[in-house]
């Protein structure tokens, strides 16, 4: 038996309403009968604890113990203080902690949030914030945020041992602040009975709203994705970064970075982050890889063609120059930088050093004969200047 027109289900259009930033409004229809209800609450209940977000989690004063103490020439008190931190509000530029340091000395009035010194993958989002008020001009006020990314919220008393003189506070990892939702039955021309779901997100200014309801639909799909499998071979898929819709097998997913032949400055790079597999990679953006520590676009393209290599990644149509041909300037600085970072065993004046072909026969690492050429050839250069 065929299904009736009122029966089958249209897949719904999204019409932004309204775009201010931390707010907006979206409309989805048409939607079948009863299924307002079934999406409004599941993406308000997404949006609401499981986007992440970055907060401060804990706080050394100087001079103070504890959160009962008093802070000298200031007006407000250390709990005061604490709560006011709770209230600023930290967009995360990459997904990691930090450390934010509040330095005032030789001046009276209010303290803000603008005074705060934040790494360059954090933001401040409301520097207006009020702090603190120093009476003195001969106050110094030295304090230490931790801050940390998370999902919804996490009371001052859970979490690992404070360290000696830090002070653990409420964070607020959520950037949505609320979410509204209507649903309106509506009926088309032909008579078709629909839903229209009419949904409102307020955030607090570390994301927009439309940025975060994309966000919170892209978790809800990746779930409904792994329930659709059900009964079928597990197949991964990547669903974001620069391996998004990628489709890979357990083995591709759980390899090693350590097996793709990385050289050493790039595979620590990546590892001081805590990425140890192709798929932990593979879900970062070109922005977030470019924004580690000691990793530069050279090292990137190290990467993806290190990925393209290995069938994992689909190659870009474009040459790339490997990696190992060393070149004036930024390849011959990264060579040399990476040598040390190990303990490469020196050649002496009598013996030259291997080359890597000879090095894989006798047993040594390949990379370490690459480094002892690039050392030999730069005394060479010094001895010809």
């Amino acid at each position: 038996m065929a299904l009736t027109q009122q029966e089958l289900i249209e897949l719904p259009r999204v019409e932004i309403e309204e775009d201010k930033g931390s707010y907006a409004k979206v409309t989805i229809s048409p939607l079948m009968v009863g299924f307002g209800i079934t999406l409004g609450n599941s993406l308000r209940r997404v949006l609401l604890s499981s986007l992440p977000g970055a907060a401060i989690t804990r706080v050394r004063v100087e001079g103070l113990l504890h959160e009962f103490s008093t802070i000298p020439h200031v007006k407000e008190d250390a709990i005061e203080f604490l709560l006011n931190l709770k209230q600023v509000r930290i967009r995360p530029l990459a997904l990691r902690p930090g450390t934010i340091i509040l330095d005032v000395q030789g001046r009276e009035g209010e303290v803000t949030a603008a005074d705060l010194l934040t790494p360059e993958h954090l933001q401040i989002v409301n520097p207006q914030q009020h702090l603190l008020t120093i009476d003195s001009s001969e106050a110094r006020i030295y304090a230490e945020m931790k801050v940390e990314i998370g999902r919804g919220f996490r009371p001052a008393g859970q979490g690992d041992n404070l360290p000696i003189g830090f002070m653990a506070i409420d964070a607020v990892f959520s950037p949505v602040r609320k979410v509204g939702y209507q649903v309106q039955p509506r009926r088309s021309p032909q008579g078709t009975q629909y839903d229209s779901l009419v949904l409102e997100v307020w955030t607090d200014g570390s994301i927009e709203a439309v940025e975060a309801i994309r966000k919170a639909a892209e978790i809800l799909r990746d779930h409904m994705t792994a329930v659709a499998q059900v009964g079928k071979p597990p197949v991964p898929v990547i669903s974001r970064g620069i391996g998004a819709g990628l489709l890979l097998t357990e083995e591709q997913r759980n390899m090693p970075i350590g097996e793709l032949g990385l050289s050493i400055r790039t595979y620590n790079a990546l590892r001081r982050t805590g990425i140890s597999t192709v798929g932990e990679l593979l879900e970062l953006t070109e922005d977030e890889i470019l924004s580690l520590r000691n990793f530069g676009p050279k090292s990137y393209e190290e990467v993806r063609q290190r990925l393209e290599e290995f069938g994992i990644l689909p190659a870009a149509g474009v040459e790339r120059q490997p990696p190992e041909r060393l070149v004036e300037g930024e390849a011959l600085e990264e060579e040399m930088a990476a040598a040390t970072e190990v303990e490469v065993p020196q050649a002496t004046s009598e013996e030259a050093a291997p080359s890597p072909e000879a090095a894989a026969l006798e047993g040594i690492d390949p990379r370490l004969a690459k480094l002892w050429e690039v050392k030999a050839r730069l005394e060479e250069e010094k001895k010809e200047e």
